[in-house]
């Protein structure tokens, strides 16, 4: 996770006084086996089970409505890779999770899910790159 982490530290440098943390649950991998297949990504299988549960277990972790007593808004900004990011809006939208791989996200994007206390869930960005100069922008 090492350009997450570095992106996570300039994030950090911008919003002055944060709080953040490390957590391996975000970590890169093969959330669950896609639909369709493709042909040019094919991880083991293997990988899906153990990958899988990891990213499930960040998406349970990190995306649920607030307690019911918060009285104000809260924002936990997310640094991770894309692959955990498109898992977790399909997750979140109740989406089939199986069509992760069919959301394309650039590099550095930024994706905004809105949990309200209803439990209702809204995309409000996805994959926004409109900070990024054009020769910056990758999905690979």
């Amino acid at each position: 996770m090492t350009r997450a982490t570095e992106t996570a530290m300039i994030i950090q440098d911008v919003l002055g006084e944060t709080k953040t943390k490390s957590c391996d649950l975000i970590r890169e991998g093969a959330p669950i086996k896609p639909e369709p297949p493709v042909s040019h990504w094919k991880p083991e299988v293997y990988q899906f089970y153990q990958d899988g549960a990891r990213i499930e277990a960040a998406f349970r972790k990190y995306f649920h409505r607030a307690d019911a007593t918060q009285e104000y808004d809260t924002y936990e900004v997310i640094v991770c890779h894309a692959n955990v990011i498109r898992y977790c809006v399909c997750r979140a939208l109740q989406l089939p999770p199986e069509a992760w791989l069919r959301i394309s996200l650039h590099n550095g994007s930024i994706t905004w899910l809105e949990i309200k206390p209803s439990g209702n869930v809204v995309l409000r960005g996805l994959g926004d790159v409109g900070h990024m100069p054009r020769n910056k922008m990758s999905t690979r």
